[in-house]
């Protein structure tokens, strides 16, 4: 239902940026003859004027924009049901595969019946309306923790990464062009540095659509993913320096240092622009408690506003609209209330799911084309050279970095780093703002090519090759009150530890912040009926949004070891006969009442206190009482010693390297054996050792 207030939008601008079929002109009316009323016969019956009124008319021109907007909503929408519910295909193929091999039919059928090339997906229609939801929905949901622990190696990958794949691809192309002087002779140095910037761009939306289906380690997901989200800012605005430079009459040493400054100023430029409607947000979410229905339209509006202000000012969108998300995040969720809350989540799913939806079938319908030109050293080198560069920059980066980290980046996940640059719709939509040149279309149909070959070959091969290797998978529990408060425990374990020596690591800053953000921003940011007076309150609030989050995204996973045979009929007699015995002694057993206004000493004041041993063997039936911790043992089983071991042992630290020592007992009631014989309090019972752990689920022993 949020969807709707979208559609006005897009159908205005989409009517031209999508380039769907162009309507022809509606027929213009022709002028009427001044006496409309008259029998003059010059007017005569013109076609505007019916001759009667009509029963049923179509006009298809007054709503073409938004129908055809939501037919190819419908069409990816239905393609993503079919492809969930066609049985094995999404164990085997990704779901980016199918939906481009639909886009690809879909093409095929326009291009044969109309005979000219499909609707393809502009540039401006993909960056100001399909990216910005998918990126502000893995914003918003990012893993805090994750991403700021593994924040250095994220941009030593995205920043240096970049560079190293951009600067090497465009520099090998252009020896590549030199060696083909006949065919690629044409093609300049700084061409080579503007297709490689593009090239080198890896798309997250690939990336997350292939990595979310293999539940891969947390660490290895927010490396890639981290890397990729990072990557399309800096890709793009190398992008933009490269095509600022192609349109210089010729380029300096101070055009050089002027254009790093200016990566410098888009990315931080992006960054504090986020920032600021962040903030804007989480305030303005504090007074909505009247008005809790638009509370989640707060969210959006922000978010793409931060977008789009960004893009006017020619900063880095992406940096804004992931810091904007990342934020508000926490503030706006302490200030609306869960409905809310879900709303928006729902809503960001929904409209991250259309919107990838779409990108992958504008894919394929846009691969059918007539503009394509093709050579092969031009095609083949890229290919390869995508894949050598990626590979060697993750290796060399990778050697730096795990010497400064303390969980180091395996070779296994390296691989999966290497192999798991995709590419997407980010370098297919940058390829086509390119300047009209004579091997534009080179470009184009090269980049088609590294696309469907990243996203089929690699998007396909990616899964065997991650169980082949045996990487580290995710963890499928959430983690409990406990796990999180023994984490924090560690947090400032360590944060003091840093303080004390004197050393400004990752601890010490993470608890200035939390300090600063409890003393000022929570309190300023969030409701004063909304703050948790208790921190532990706070984490289980997040533990349960996490959770709720967690089993409505999760998809239902059989283990095939789980599966176990049926009990048969004799074994459920023996456990129900095992049950009743052990209940029956339970209920039979005489255990003092506990009352604060009683002393335990006065309950007890004929018996002696005994130590608390920590080891029994499975021989002794010896219960110890929780309170007063004197032992007890139970009657009929040490009437009878030739009774041993029976129903269900309690004992579940079972194991003694040697004899223990003989420990008196004393009988149940009063010292007294079930016979009314008074027991000397000196007779010993002596333990059996045990050497060998065992759980036994034994059969009541017949009589």
């Amino acid at each position: 239902m949020a969807a709707l207030w979208t559609l006005p939008l897009l159908s205005a601008h989409l009517s031209g940026c999508l380039a769907l079929t162009p309507s022809e002109e509606p027929p213009q009316p022709h002028s009427l003859s001044p006496s409309l009323g008259g029998n003059s016969s010059d007017s005569g019956l013109s076609v505007d004027q019916p001759m009667a009124l009509r029963v049923f008319s179509v006009d298809y021109h007054h709503v073409q924009a938004p129908f055809e907007i939501v037919l190819w909503i419908m069409l990816a929408s239905l393609a993503k049901l079919g492809f969930h519910w066609s049985g094995r295909v999404p164990a085997v193929v990704p779901e980016s595969c199918v939906l481009i091999m639909v886009g690809l039919l879909v093409g095929g059928v326009i291009y044969g019946v109309r005979h000219s090339a499909p609707p393809t997906l502009s540039a401006d229609a993909f960056f100001l309306f399909l990216l910005p939801p998918i990126v502000l929905d893995a914003g918003y949901f990012l893993p805090g923790r994750l991403f700021f622990e593994n924040l250095g190696t994220i941009l030593w990958y995205a920043v240096l990464g970049t560079l190293w794949n951009v600067l090497g691809i465009g520099l090998s192309l252009y020896g590549v062009c030199l060696l083909a002087p006949g065919s690629l002779g044409d093609v300049s140095l700084l061409h080579c540095l503007l297709f490689g910037s593009l090239i080198a761009a890896v798309d997250p939306v690939a990336v997350l659509s292939v990595f979310q289906e293999m539940h891969v380690n947390d660490q290895l997901h927010i490396l890639v993913f981290g890397e990729s989200l990072l990557n399309d800012a800096v890709t793009v605005v190398l992008y933009k320096l490269f095509e600022s430079f192609l349109r210089l009459p010729s380029v300096s040493g101070l055009d050089v240092l002027l254009g790093g400054c200016r990566v410098v100023v888009v990315g931080l430029g992006g960054l504090f622009v986020g920032l600021f409607f962040g903030l804007l947000a989480a305030l303005t979410s504090r007074f909505t408690s009247k008005a809790q229905v638009i509370a989640p339209l707060f969210v959006f509006l922000y978010s793409y506003l931060s977008y789009l202000t960004s893009e006017m000012l020619h900063l880095s969108g992406i940096m804004a609209i992931v810091t904007c998300a990342v934020t508000m995040k926490q503030y706006v969720e302490a200030n609306v209330s869960e409905r809310s809350n879900t709303s928006i989540q729902y809503f960001l799913k929904m409209w991250s799911s259309v919107s990838e939806t779409l990108i992958f079938i504008f894919l394929g319908v846009s691969t059918i084309q007539d503009v394509h030109m093709w050579s092969w050293p031009f095609v083949g080198s890229t290919l390869l050279l995508c894949l050598l560069w990626r590979a060697t920059g993750v290796l060399l980066l990778t050697a730096v970095v795990n010497k400064l980290r303390r969980n180091s980046v395996t070779f296994r996940d390296q691989f999966i780093i290497a192999y798991g640059g995709l590419r997407g719709a980010i370098c297919f939509s940058l390829v086509f703002l390119i300047d009209d040149f004579p091997k534009k279309r080179l470009f184009i149909t090269t980049t088609i090519v590294v696309i469907l070959f990243t996203v089929f070959v690699q998007g396909m091969t990616i899964k065997p090759l991650v169980e082949l290797l045996d990487v580290k998978r995710k963890k499928r529990a959430q983690p409990t009150v406990s796990e999180e408060i023994h984490s924090r425990l560690i947090d400032h374990l360590l944060a003091g530890i840093e303080d004390v020596v004197g050393y400004w690591g990752q601890h010490y800053w993470k608890d200035k912040f939390e300090q600063f953000n409890k003393k000022y921003l929570r309190r300023f940011l969030i409701r004063e009926d909304h703050q948790a007076r208790s921190s532990i309150l706070r984490v289980y609030q997040e533990l349960e949004r996490r959770e709720q989050r967690a089993d409505e995204e999760a998809t239902p996973i059989v283990d095939p070891r789980s599966h176990s045979r049926p009990l048969l009929p004799e074994e459920m007699d023996s456990i129900r006969r095992i049950l009743s015995r052990n209940l029956h002694n339970f209920n039979n057993k005489q255990t003092p009442a506990y009352s604060r206004h009683t002393l335990h000493q006065d309950a007890t004041g004929a018996r002696t206190r005994r130590p608390l041993h920590g080891h029994h063997s499975l021989g002794d039936r010896r219960t110890y009482n929780t309170i007063t911790h004197w032992p007890q043992v139970e009657d009929e089983e040490f009437s009878d010693p030739h009774r041993g071991r029976v129903g269900l042992s309690r004992s579940h630290t079972v194991c003694s390297a040697s004899p223990r020592s003989v420990l008196p007992v004393s009988a149940q009631t009063g010292g007294q054996d079930p016979n009314g014989e008074e027991e000397d309090q000196q007779s010993p019972v002596e333990r059996v050792p045990r050497k060998h752990l065992s759980f036994v689920l034994e059969n009541e022993k017949q009589q």
